[in-house]
């Protein structure tokens, strides 16, 4: 699953400066023709509600064998989106488009980093590619993909 957090739906208008001019459906589209060139199947999910998120990773229990997460302004605040990372008990990596080590000091850490595998930041749309790759390898690995 690729589960993308408030705000996302924007990309490619939303400081394109920032965050790129790559848009959701563009990215989505690409993500999932990579993951079916690597013989995985994607699952995209983005929503501005912090609950909406959670239920998703609920979901991926049973439908998903891992996690790219970007959750966004979420990951600076949500407790609850932690504890469902948690409970999804599957492993994830998080991406950030921007660097967030870069940007205002409430965004260097995130309170969803520590329970991912591992943290993509600053590459842009390019994140999400790296993430992909690394987390097949990771199932691969694991004997899982």
């Amino acid at each position: 699953m690729m589960l993308n957090g408030p705000n996302l739906n924007l990309l490619g208008a939303r400081e394109p400066e920032l965050y790129g001019r790559t848009t959701l459906d563009a990215l989505e589209a690409d993500m999932t023709a990579r993951a079916a060139e690597a013989g995985a199947e994607l699952l995209c999910v983005q929503s501005n509600h912090e609950g909406t998120l959670i239920d998703a990773l609920h979901d991926a229990r049973q439908s998903c064998d891992g996690v790219i997460l970007n959750p966004a302004g979420y990951g600076h605040t949500s407790v609850a989106l932690r504890d469902a990372l948690i409970a999804c008990e599957r492993p994830a990596v998080e991406v950030h488009l921007s660097n967030i080590a870069r940007r205002e000091p409430f965004r260097h850490k995130t309170l969803t980093a520590d329970v991912a595998i591992g943290t993509i930041s600053g590459f842009g749309v390019l994140g999400y590619r790296l993430a992909l790759q690394a987390l097949l390898a990771h199932l691969d690995a694991l004997g899982e993909h």
